[in-house]
């Protein structure tokens, strides 16, 4: 097992203030690591730089011995690194099956394939399945992080970064 994601000295800035201060980790295949702290300690800034929302002002992020430092976040996800952001941000005027679509709109491995991973997803998650048609406006706040978890999956990814993942969802769901 490898190292797929390498976070080096990443320095990240709001204006002025600094926000990330030289913050450096790895992960490799198959490992599950957790960022921990306090609100406002950078973990969501972390993962906003890895995905590419946010500009490193210094650093290098590398994934899969490529770097991914400067890349545009849909070539990040095309690379297959996808992330659950917090707050879920699904897109509320498309249905549930739409917002899966979406997930998958960077694949090109066939229609089949495809929905082979939808069929995974309404298994894992059976409230999608029988949600599916309704907009996912209408969801409760635990389903609609269901769909956003299903959504990345619906991508193929390799690895999952993922944003206060049990925000909404039930203690039975969580485990």
């Amino acid at each position: 097992m490898g190292e797929m994601l390498s976070v080096k000295n990443i320095n990240v800035f709001y204006g002025s203030i600094h926000a990330i201060k030289d913050v450096s980790f790895h992960v490799n295949e198959g490992e599950i690591v957790t960022l921990i702290g306090a609100n406002g300690a950078g973990k969501t800034t972390t993962m906003h730089a890895i995905s590419g929302l946010l500009k490193l002002r210094s650093g290098e992020i590398d994934y899969c011995g490529q770097t991914i430092s400067k890349m545009e976040p849909h070539k990040i996800i095309r690379l297959g690194l996808a992330q659950v952001p917090e707050g879920r941000r699904v897109f509320s005027g498309l249905t549930v099956q739409q917002n899966l679509q979406m997930g998958a709109y960077t694949r090109r491995d066939g229609k089949e394939a495809i929905q082979n991973d939808f069929d995974m997803v309404f298994d894992l998650l059976p409230r999608l399945k029988e949600r599916r048609n309704q907009p996912a406006g209408t969801l409760s706040g635990g389903e609609q992080q269901m769909l956003a978890m299903g959504r990345a999956l619906m991508c193929k990814p390799k690895m999952l970064l993922l944003d206060e993942p049990s925000m909404g969802l039930s203690p039975l769901l969580v485990k």
